[in-house]
């Protein structure tokens, strides 16, 4: 709803704030984690250990736990940006808008055109980034409750 709502002209996109949706990202991977350690007890560690040679664990379980980390990032990020990027288009196109009707008001009515249809794929991308963000969640989700077998 919140990627939705900032699509208002000049409204704010609290999903863009990348300390908002990093804060979110960690709350939901920290919680995956603590659920995963409540079910499975130490056993749930089990996911950061690959099957694989044994002179191979010391390099890959570091390796696992990196990538177990980098959810925090990779889900922030990827939901702030692609919120932020079109939002900033959005501005852009409506500052323009703005200052063309001050030289003329018939060509700026010509741009209202693009701005409508890119309104319309930010309406797809604003529910597109939330079902990526539930999906991945959910996946990650997964892990508690088949102790990350892949």
């Amino acid at each position: 709803m919140s990627n939705l709502l900032s699509l208002i002209p000049f409204g704010i996109a609290l999903t863009s704030h990348l300390i908002l949706i990093f804060l979110l990202s960690c709350t939901v991977c920290i919680s995956i984690f603590v659920i995963g350690l409540m079910k499975f007890h130490l056993k749930f560690l089990h996911i950061f250990i690959p099957q694989c040679p044994f002179i191979l664990l010391p390099i890959l379980i570091p390796i696992e736990i990196f990538s177990y980390l980098i959810r925090l990032f990779s889900l922030s990020i990827r939901l702030a940006a692609n919120i932020l990027a079109g939002h900033t288009l959005v501005h852009i196109i409506i500052s323009f808008i703005l200052n063309l009707t001050k030289v003329d008001l018939v060509l700026s009515i010509l741009f209202l055109i693009p701005l409508f249809l890119i309104l319309i794929l930010e309406f797809g991308v604003a529910g597109l980034q939330a079902y990526v963000f539930t999906v991945l969640v959910c996946i990650y989700l997964a892990d508690t409750k088949s102790l990350g077998v892949h």
